[in-house]
């Protein structure tokens, strides 16, 4: 494949049209539209669709845009850093972490990665969903308890864990009493939490009362009393320092894993690095001690 050709194809899908292009690139219209001409010839394939005011991506052109321009981007980068005799951090970099993780410690770790790093162009997307990072584009995945992939290479590098905690003003039931208790996601019935503790473990009956969509908003409807909930222990524990909750257990269940991920066909480039490294300079021992100091902090 001509790659001076994937280049201009991708220049003109990256601007929407020829003629925009030509006008941002100062490339000649005419030269834009001869290569994307030759490369569709190339490979059998109709890559625009061309109206007589519009022009679109085909499927396919669109799947050869989101599969390619990322590459091409690492290879000016690697060619640059050759360059200029180093492998400074520069260009785009797209992470996609976890809605809580985001909005709890990502912004102090973006500004702080942003002072270190003016040459990197950081963009942060919260989602919870399994992205596909070729396809969407994404240099790195912050994931918590991710499914095994055999595309992507992976380390943990925080650890959290689950605890049930309530407002002082609640008593905690009998074993034949059930708790009020506000959860996340859809409302349930009844249910049972399984807790440890150093006394042992141990069983709770509880009955939502009130479902709420993020674990922030779980925090606090908990604070105000309305019922016991299930949260990390990273995201309560100046609250239980300063006496707001009080905790009732651990959630008998395997702990919270954070994981770096990033595809494994890629080299290594050197903003992501970058970025794996300031998450070891934020949590050395990837405890979740640290994770609520950096929270606090």
């Amino acid at each position: 494949m001509d790659l001076l050709a994937l280049t201009d194809f991708n220049l003109v899908a990256r601007h929407g049209g020829f003629g925009r292009a030509a006008r941002a690139t100062g490339r000649p219209k005419a030269t834009l539209s001869r290569r994307v001409a030759e490369l569709e010839t190339s490979l059998d394939l109709r890559l625009f669709e061309r109206g007589a005011r519009t022009l679109t991506l085909t499927e396919e052109g669109r799947a050869l845009h989101e599969r390619t321009r990322v590459l091409l981007a690492e290879i000016d980068e690697t060619a640059a850093a050759i360059a200029t005799g180093g492998d400074k951090p520069r260009g785009r970099l797209r992470i996609s972490a976890p809605v809580l993780f985001s909005q709890t410690a990502m912004g102090k770790l973006s500004v702080g990665f942003a002072l270190k790093h003016p040459d990197v162009r950081l963009e942060i997307t919260s989602e919870d969903r399994p992205v596909d990072m070729v396809e969407e584009g994404y240099d790195l995945a912050i994931r918590v308890n991710p499914d095994p992939d055999e595309s992507l290479i992976g380390r943990i590098f925080l650890r959290d864990r689950l605890v049930v905690v309530a407002a002082p003003s609640m008593v905690r039931p009998g074993d034949d009493e059930t708790a009020n208790a506000v959860v996340r996601g859809p409302m349930s019935g009844p249910m049972t939490w399984d807790m440890r503790s150093p006394d042992g473990r141990s069983s709770l009956s509880v009955g939502p009362v009130l479902s709420l969509p993020s674990l922030m908003m779980v925090r606090d409807a908990v604070r105000a009393g309305i019922g016991a909930g299930r949260l990390p222990i990273s995201l309560v524990s100046r609250d239980l320092a300063a006496g707001r909750l009080v905790l009732w257990g651990d959630l008998d269940r395997p702990e919270i894993a954070l994981w770096t991920l990033y595809p494994s066909r890629r080299l290594l480039s050197a903003r992501v690095s970058a970025f794996l490294d300031h998450l070891k300079e934020a949590f050395p021992m990837g405890t979740a001690d640290e994770l609520a100091a950096h929270i606090g902090g």
